[in-house]
């Protein structure tokens, strides 16, 4: 990846990994906006946004993610959500191949305007064919995952390994449902980063050693 053009890093993330937190500090570190599950949502409702309102704007003026964010800073009201994870956010993924469609126009309608980081969404396939792409798996042990969980959500050791357990196999339905592969699958895949002896900034120490 040539960070001195246009990119798109993706982050695919185990829960209770840090992925989300480890995205929004790399974005920080290389200066461009990151991009997330609340970002996209905040996004659709605003704009009401479906494949066929995106098609109308496209068909108007090929730079259509480009009016759209003009529109949110002009917004005073508005501001990039940061995201806070509940079970209800867990829960909530495209229930349609045409809600999966609506965030995949989305995100590469971003990415031909702006550098940027996302988190989630499937981008590993979303941009397998974009020409400068890197993709990032952020993995830890269940030890590690339950504890993270239980002191940022507050939960018990039974809640957080049950949590962990559904939203494990929610995402790997989502993926698989929509892009026929798994999100465990390695070769999908530039940089594969086990967190478990690691901070979080160590981490983005990491990738940013990989990009040079």
């Amino acid at each position: 990846m040539n960070k001195n053009e246009k990119f798109v890093i993706t982050i695919n993330r185990e829960l209770g990994s840090g992925g989300r937190t480890i995205g929004r500090k790399l974005s920080e570190r290389l200066g461009v906006t990151f991009y997330d599950k609340a970002v996209i949502k905040a996004l659709q409702k605003k704009f009401r946004l479906s494949i066929d309102e995106i098609e109308r704007l496209k068909g108007q003026n090929h730079s259509w993610w480009a009016e759209l964010k003009r529109a949110l800073w002009r917004d005073e009201s508005y501001s990039m959500p940061y995201y806070q994870a509940t079970m209800v956010d867990y829960n909530d993924v495209p229930t349609s191949f045409r809600m999966f469609e609506t965030e995949e126009e989305i995100l590469t309608g971003i990415a031909e305007e702006e550098s940027c980081v996302v988190a989630g969404r499937a981008g590993f396939y979303v941009f397998r064919n974009h020409p400068n792409h890197m993709s990032i798996l952020i993995q830890a042990s269940m030890d590690y995952r339950v504890k993270r969980l239980m002191r940022k959500q507050n939960l018990s050791e039974e809640d957080a390994l049950k949590t962990i357990k559904k939203v494990d196999e929610m995402r790997e339905n989502y993926v698989k449902g929509y892009t026929k592969t798994s999100r465990y699958d390695t070769r999908n895949y530039n940089l594969v980063i086990s967190v478990d002896d690691k901070t979080e900034d160590e981490v983005v120490d990491l990738i940013m050693q990989y990009i040079k």
